[in-house]
């Protein structure tokens, strides 16, 4: 059928395909970095399609999220500020070819649509256009990577998922996101004075709050640093919550439900043949390399 919007085209089994797709690109092979090859791929290609963009660029812009992620002692003097600014050259491009030439896609739209009458200047569809690629990445990305490890380190949690693989799906994904929590922080500013947690907090103080922290909140739940493919229940925050819950979230789990479909599925005989490489962030948590044995089999096409 035909679907008007972007986000239903892919709905209406593109993930699935982009998921067969990434991994019949290592599946004959029996070994790939897993990260750059395998769950890089997924929301590189998601956020290309949703913007318009092609899927090789997809990459490349996600290696500029990365250089923007790393803590500064990691990299070279002032990169995160030159990735900064690559993505804006580069989001000038799309918004220039959008304007002359607009198609059904989200660029597109975002250029086109009005809040009170006014459309985004050019630095407000910059900075979204940032903040789409940015943010659109690195939970699934991190939630893949971090899960297939997890349950590599935990081989009864993953016979036990593989076992009914679409059954247990969706209580398996939502666990892995409470023990990877692949966004460690995020800052706010009190807006009045309050009491949290015993603590006397004033309006205009900056707060941080660590997912990983609260995802592991021993009054929320039962062993909280046991991994329970099956945990009930499962109110973690790896998404966020209220007013500034992740926007994503809906399109991120079904990218990562597809993608661990087709590993799970697909692929077996998991071995590390050297320790992963983790991103040297204090705001993203994750392996940046993952090197990944497993049996080769066979293309689906």
């Amino acid at each position: 059928s035909e679907f008007t919007l972007p986000e239903a085209k892919l709905r209406g089994g593109r993930i699935n395909d982009l998921a067969r797709q990434i991994v019949d690109a290592v599946i004959e092979k029996g070994e790939c970095d897993f990260v750059a090859e395998v769950a890089g791929e997924m929301p590189s290609f998601v956020i290309a399609e949703l913007m318009g963009l092609p899927l090789e660029d997809g990459r490349e812009l996600y290696k500029l999220t990365e250089a923007i992620h790393t803590a500064p002692e990691a990299q070279a003097p002032g990169a995160a500020a030159q990735a900064v600014m690559k993505m804006f050259e580069y989001g000038s491009r799309v918004m220039a070819e959008k304007r002359a030439r607009p198609a059904d896609d989200l660029a597109s739209k975002l250029l086109a649509c009005e809040v009170d009458g006014r459309k985004l200047d050019d630095m407000e569809f910059l900075l979204f256009f940032l903040l789409l690629v940015d943010a659109g990445g690195d939970t699934t990305r991190n939630l893949l990577a971090g899960g297939l490890l997890a349950l590599m380190e935990h081989p009864d949690q993953l016979a036990w998922l593989k076992a009914d693989l679409a059954g247990r799906l969706p209580a398996a994904r939502e666990e892995l996101l409470r023990w990877t929590s692949p966004v460690i922080y995020m800052r706010r500013t009190a807006k009045a004075d309050t009491d949290l947690g015993g603590r006397r907090i004033k309006a205009g103080q900056k707060v941080v709050m660590y997912f990983g922290s609260a995802n592991r909140d021993p009054a929320h739940f039962d062993q909280p640093d046991r991994l329970d493919l099956a945990r009930p229940a499962n109110e973690h925050i790896a998404f966020g919550a209220g007013a500034h819950a992740c926007l994503g979230q809906h399109i991120a789990r079904v990218e990562i439900d597809a993608m661990l479909t087709e590993v799970l599925s697909r692929m077996d005989g998991f071995e590390l043949p050297a320790p992963p490489e983790w991103l040297p962030s204090n705001f993203i948590s994750g392996p940046r390399a993952m090197p990944l044995r497993f049996r080769p089999g066979p293309r689906l096409g």
